[in-house]
């Protein structure tokens, strides 16, 4: 089973910048929301091997994606094509809503 990619401020650029969409789970340990929609993402990961890649940032240790995406509230998920945003989503919602954010991007 795939799992979600970890992804830092070093290596941001390079995984956003292929050919796959990605979403990226901009999270915190000690944000609740984020435990509740932690699982959801990881199953995503299992889903879409293959068609798109799935990671997850923790904001603590990765301050500066986060200051240049200008992340306020977490969980906040965004959805890159081709290295640019096309979707984003606020807040803890069901696997059902990301999943068609992702379906939306896949070629």
């Amino acid at each position: 089973m795939s799992k979600a990619i970890e992804i830092t401020d070093s290596n941001f650029e390079e995984i956003i910048g292929g050919d796959k969409p990605v979403l990226v789970d901009f999270w915190a340990e000690w944000c609740g929301p984020c435990k509740m929609i932690g699982p959801v993402v990881e199953e995503l990961a299992g889903d879409y091997e293959g068609k798109a890649v799935i990671g997850k940032v923790n904001v603590d240790e990765n301050p500066n994606i986060s200051a240049k995406f200008g992340i306020r509230s977490i969980p906040t998920l965004l959805v890159f094509k081709g290295g640019e945003i096309v979707d984003k989503q606020v807040g803890a919602v069901p696997k059902g809503v990301l999943a068609q954010k992702i379906d939306a991007q896949v070629a």
